[in-house]
């Protein structure tokens, strides 16, 4: 069934089901948004666990994951080129309204998002806010120029309790290298 539904959405050109793992590997150019809601329709629950150009050494991707209790996520970051990253998350469990998040120096997260260091190079590190519906769900996805996946491995994303990134931060994960997508 989820091979079936997946094949029908524009831009995925093949699907690899793994029911062992409960993993699917998608070959593709759709949104992972779009992807998700598809399997969503198969009555499974879909998380993107990895994101890369399998063909293409030079394109890189990560991702972080936020693994609760309270609060789930993950976050992917795909280099298009050399000068432009995309960025895809998707939240759950947090309070409803704006939240900061960025890119902090480090990946110690002994002590929550606490530990994670200042803002990663200044405006880079800068991703904004999640605007957070009334269910705790975020989704973002956009561009973000000069950025290079490559030096972001080992850091880690933080997300704020409010739009102020002077808070210790409610959670962190960190950003690890991945290739292919899950």
């Amino acid at each position: 069934a989820v091979k079936s539904k997946l094949q029908t959405v524009e831009g995925v050109k093949n699907v690899d089901v793994d029911l062992d793992n409960q993993v699917v590997r998608i070959l593709g150019s759709s949104p992972v948004k779009t992807m998700t809601e598809a399997l969503e329709q198969t009555g499974r629950k879909a998380r993107l666990i990895g994101q890369g150009v399998l063909d293409d050494f030079l394109i890189s991707a990560a991702v972080a994951e936020f693994k609760g209790p309270d609060i789930f996520g993950v976050v992917r970051l795909a280099q298009v080129n050399m000068e432009l990253t995309r960025i895809e998350a998707n939240f759950s469990g947090l309070s409803p309204g704006k939240h900061a998040w960025s890119i902090n120096e480090f990946g110690d997260l002994t002590r929550g998002a606490a530990s994670t260091g200042k803002l990663y190079s200044l405006p880079l590190g800068d991703l904004g806010t999640l605007d957070v519906d009334e269910k705790g769900e975020a989704f973002y996805s956009g561009p973000k120029e000069k950025l290079r996946v490559a030096d972001l491995i080992g850091r880690a994303i933080a997300v704020y309790a409010t739009e102020d990134k002077s808070d210790p931060g409610l959670t962190a994960a960190v950003i690890a290298r991945s290739a292919g997508v899950g």
